[in-house]
């Protein structure tokens, strides 16, 4: 009996600065595959492949059911704005053109703009949020003829009309194995993997889009099942530095201590980094992180203003970040701020103070973004609605920013440079320089070589 088939898309093919590993793609793979053995599931990663080879992929498989999995809907850079819903458009017409099978969506931008995207692309279904097991849900409905009205997350059509099903339910034991024939190109063009330990954000910045997506509420994974993880890429592999990709690491209390002294107990060599936030983070801890290989830190700081900290919703102060700062200096873990000039609430003196609260901050690289992106569902969308700076029926789809009023980009970049400190604006080609650092077979995080 023929085993009905099963294709995974990864759509994404935005590499700047670096190809980012498929990982909610893998971390489906694995469920799929240990729940449903008797499917053939396989995976085609538009970072690697064309869509000549997709086409050619397609025809040769005959998958019975597609899912694409749609990361960002743009670059979340207001000085670029590049747009991707026409390379999406392109992978779906030229899947449906191809040969008939049932179309399923999921990923980031599908979780953010459901409906949007399911009336644009017309697939056959779609899935928000946490899609392992809604995922595993639907399949097996399909393969059975079973309802499938019921299943958290799901998105489909009931005489014209788009429904979204709800969520309530949320995982916290996910395996997670890489593909083999995805490793050795991701950990040559970007020289990391990525894991997960935990999902979810329970904090309310006003721009935030993680708490749509994951949830408001922290799941931490299976800390066991993460260090097998971890054992596998590298004892088995041959890798040596991951990214944890949580929204914020340094969430879920205990259980991150925890999870470095299991790291640090299984004898892993592996170098690693994070997001973290400055939020009641101590020296104890970055301590006991560092002895189980945390390398680098990536701040979402967004300001060096109280004022416009507490604007953009954030829960820490100036001194907190300074403080900090000066932590990681003395334990040499290299570090990163990135901030938001100009968003909601900025002001001329809001910014001036900033730039001079960034010059108490030493070996740091600062990576300010200008404006914010308003999404569907966020508390800035609530705002910019109150102050008319949109429409009731503004499509949030094409990329649109919360500029606060009288900002300058060159004007920025003047007050940066005075500070004698190394800021990287969205206009400066660091993917050069990136690609450069990896021909000379440079791993992991490489920030710190751009510092003055």
């Amino acid at each position: 009996m023929k085993k009905p088939r099963f294709l995974l898309v990864s759509a994404n093919r935005f590499a700047n600065p670096y190809p980012v590993y498929p990982i909610g793609i893998s971390y489906i793979h694995s469920y799929l595959t240990e729940r449903l053995p008797h499917f053939d599931i396989r995976i085609f990663d538009f970072n690697l492949h064309t869509p000549e080879e997709f086409a050619r992929y397609l025809k040769a498989f005959q998958p019975d059911y597609t899912g694409i999995s749609l990361r960002n809907v743009d670059d979340v850079n207001s000085w670029n704005r590049e747009w991707f819903i026409g390379d999406y458009r392109e992978i779906i017409d030229l899947l449906k053109k191809t040969l008939p099978t049932r179309l399923i969506l999921g990923g980031s931008a599908f979780s953010i703009y459901p409906k949007e995207l399911f009336e644009l692309f017309e697939p056959d279904f779609g899935i928000t949020g946490e899609g392992e097991d809604s995922l595993f849900r639907l399949l097996t409905a399909l393969d059975t003829g079973a309802s499938f009205t019921d299943i958290p997350g799901l998105v489909y059509r009931v005489n014209g009309e788009v429904i979204l099903n709800g969520r309530k339910d949320f995982l916290n034991e996910l395996d997670l194995s890489f593909e083999s024939s995805l490793i050795g190109f991701y950990w040559k063009k970007s020289g990391m993997m990525n894991v997960q330990t935990k999902r979810g954000c329970p904090y309310d910045c006003i721009y935030c889009t993680y708490p749509l997506i994951e949830g408001s509420k922290v799941r931490t994974l299976d800390p066991d099942r993460i260090i097998g993880t971890l054992s596998d890429l590298y004892f088995n592999k041959n890798i040596n530095y991951v990214f944890f990709t949580d929204s914020v690491f340094n969430l879920g209390g205990g259980f991150n201590t925890d999870l470095a002294e299991r790291m640090i107990r299984a004898r892993l060599n592996i170098q690693w980094g994070a997001y973290f936030s400055p939020f009641r983070l101590t020296e104890e801890e970055l301590k006991l992180f560092k002895r189980a290989g945390l390398t680098h830190i990536e701040f979402g700081t967004e300001s060096l203003s109280d004022a416009t900290l507490k604007k953009y919703g954030k829960h820490f102060g100036v001194e907190e970040v300074v403080k900090i700062s000066e932590i990681c200096n003395r334990l040499d873990i290299y570090y990163a701020h990135f901030l938001i000039l100009g968003g909601y609430g900025e002001t001329e003196a809001s910014l001036d103070e900033g730039f001079e609260n960034s010059k108490r901050i030493d070996n740091s690289v600062f990576f300010p973004y200008i404006g914010m992106r308003i999404y569907p569902g966020t508390r800035l969308q609530e705002l910019a609605l109150k102050e008319g700076y949109l429409r009731p029926d503004e499509n949030l789809l094409e990329p649109v920013y919360y500029i606060a009023p009288g900002i300058r980009y060159d004007r920025l970049k003047e007050k940066a440079e005075s500070t004698g400190k190394r800021w990287v604006f969205p206009d400066e080609d660091v993917l050069t320089f990136m690609n450069r650092m990896r021909e000379r077979n440079r791993k992991g995080s490489l920030w710190h070589h751009l510092k003055k």
